[in-house]
């Protein structure tokens, strides 16, 4: 039996924090009566307390409003709070307001460290690196009044009972971002103080349609299950879940009507990965292809049972590296279909290039009568039911970020028009371009979404971001996408991997443990907890100055000609080992390897 949970007992909107020397009390300001929350600063235990404890010249509190609990994490021998010091509300959705963190603080609660052993102060110190890393995390959405993790379609066919429990009982754990620095505040039974955190993004707009206003709201719900950056969580793991899944819900509210199509977005779900080795493009390689079967079947058994019918668009090159990955799927997803799931392979650049995306119209010819078929969520004035959407598209390029995000654009607009005129308002052949602020206010509602989920994954905007955002491709565009890509190629070679291990303290899929942290993974020997990329371009550089100082001296000393020899050969030589042995100069993730 679900435990209901006491309507008056909402979420706390606004709190003030006391930092006291040995404790950090939080005290409701937004007109609730509950208790205030207190942790220790020693140990991190957790309890509550009718009054503010007493101020004195030996215990002068620092003061600070605070809009939310996010979570506490447990490191080797301290405990850290997480926070919302800042907030911005960015739209509402189903009528309730939508904040976006914009500042998060992680308050140490690690006193105990002082009587540590030296060791432990290290790996402590070591982890807690990683949290300033966490601070930074970008698109996290919250809501004290309705769950985000919930598209309309499931919120609306949820029942009464469950609609009395607290907002992360409601949640769906896939996108719940703090599901698990949430456990210990869970145990402590402290309702009131647990926020929900999704990551993803949100963005809305309002145009008028001759004397109509519609309001248009585009959110994106991601996984947590395979979260990570873009080379270091490619393709699935053992259980069907893969990287990069992204929901993307579409909403739109004219006339009291609502209407909504979700999408999803996800890496090819066979075991494959990309490890960065400074080169350009890494090399694709498929893991354990025995199990592809079995590990795509479970994928798509998961979605077929959460959204009906599915439809995979596959967009990769069926040349080169990506032809290699492309056949694999391919032959794969021949022991998955069926009547409820379909497969369909397009050539995103054979077919487009890189500046007639118009031709997207092809692939659309192919998927019409899917889209049809399976439908939207549309309610009346009522708020009754009219249609129910029943199956979903799932789309992938390699990275399921820019060619994904065009082509995702493209359907949504064409499901829009599905449904300004299902309820009226559109002609059979009107669309959104015949309406100019309509149609540039979506487009740029798009590539805002799109560089929102590319940011979280791969460091910078989506590519191709001009075609949605304008509708054409652009010289500034295309130079943008240059110096993106660029910057892609450094991120993924010398930051991603401290950011995948602070991805994975914080989702819990890396649970520090004492006995085992004790060993510290840096004081292990071999080469690659030494190689330094700056260190061995530094020496190159070095080499090749002494080399070229020894040759201008060669026609007064034929012995410097030796010296130049021997600089140019270390410097040769260095180059030479750092590009054959380019994955151990790379940024790499320290803590957890996924099962495979």
């Amino acid at each position: 039996m679900m435990e209901k949970a006491d309507p008056a007992q909402k979420l706390y909107t606004r709190m003030r924090l006391w930092e006291f020397p040995d404790q950090y009390v939080i005290e409701p300001t937004d007109g609730s009566t509950g208790s205030c929350l207190v942790i220790s600063r020693v140990d991190g235990s957790i309890s509550q307390i009718d009054d503010i404890p007493q101020c004195s010249s030996l215990r002068v509190p620092r003061i600070q409003t605070i809009f939310g609990v996010i979570g506490m994490l447990k490191l080797v021998a301290g405990s850290y709070l997480f926070v919302v010091t800042e907030r911005e509300c960015v739209g509402s959705y189903l009528g309730h307001p939508i904040f976006k963190v914009v500042s998060l603080k992680v308050l140490p609660c690690d006193h105990s460290l002082k009587n540590s052993p030296s060791e432990q102060k290290k790996v402590e110190t070591e982890f807690s690196g990683l949290l300033a890393v966490a601070e930074k995390t970008p698109g996290l959405y919250f809501s004290y009044d309705v769950n985000i993790t919930l598209s309309a379609q499931r919120l609306h066919n949820l029942g009464d009972e469950s609609k009395l429990l607290p907002l992360w009982r409601q949640a769906d754990p896939r996108f719940l971002w703090n599901n698990y620095m949430l456990e210990v505040l869970i145990d402590n039974k402290l309702d009131p103080y647990l926020l929900p955190v999704m990551q993803g993004s949100f963005h809305n707009f309002q145009a008028a349609i001759g004397k109509d206003i519609i309001d248009i709201t585009l959110i994106a719900r991601r996984c947590t299950r395979r979260n990570g950056t873009r080379m270091w969580r490619r393709g699935a793991d053992s259980d069907g879940y893969v990287a990069n899944f992204v929901e993307t819900e579409q909403i739109m509210h004219l006339n009291a009507h609502t209407a909504s199509f979700v999408q999803l977005r996800g890496s090819i779900p066979l075991i494959w990965e990309q490890i960065v080795d400074l080169t350009y493009k890494p090399k694709y390689e498929i893991v354990k292809f025995e199990e592809a079967p079995r590990v795509a079947e479970r994928h798509f058994l998961d979605l077929r049972k959460k959204y009906g019918n599915v439809l995979i668009i596959d967009l990769i090159n069926k040349q080169g590296g990506e032809g290699h990955l492309n056949k694999k799927f391919a032959a794969v997803m021949q022991h998955v279909v069926g009547d409820d799931v379909r497969y369909l392979h397009f050539d995103f650049h054979h077919n487009c290039g890189h500046v007639h995306f118009e031709r997207l119209s092809i692939l659309y010819d192919q998927i019409e009568d899917y889209l049809v078929k399976n439908r939207y969520l549309l309610l009346n004035e009522k708020g009754e039911k009219v249609e129910e959407q029943q199956g979903i598209v799932r789309t992938n390029c390699i990275d399921c970020l820019d060619r994904t995000n065009v082509t995702q654009s493209m359907i949504g607009r064409k499901m829009m028009e599905f449904q300004l005129r299902r309820i009226g308002v559109f002609d059979a052949e009107e669309s959104i371009s015949a309406h100019p602020n309509f149609d540039e206010s979506f487009k740029v509602l798009w590539a805002n979404h799109g560089d929102d989920i590319s940011i979280q994954y791969s460091g910078t905007p989506a590519l191709k971001g001009d075609f949605v955002r304008y509708g054409q491709r652009t010289v500034q565009g295309i130079l943008k996408d240059g110096y993106n890509a660029l910057a892609r190629y450094y991120l993924n070679n010398f930051c991603d991997g401290t950011k995948q291990d602070a991805i994975d303290l914080l989702q819990g899929h890396y649970i520090v443990s004492v006995s085992r942290d004790m060993n510290p993974k840096s004081q292990k020997g071999g080469l690659e907890n030494i190689a330094s990329f700056p260190l061995a371009l530094g020496l190159v550089m070095v080499g090749f100055f002494l080399t070229i100082m020894s040759l201008r001296k060669v026609p007064n000393d034929f012995r410097h000609l030796f010296f130049s020899a021997l600089w140019a050969s270390m410097s040769i030589g260095i180059a030479a080992y750092v590009r054959a042995h380019g994955r151990l100069f790379c940024n790499r993730p320290r803590l957890h390897k996924p099962r495979c």
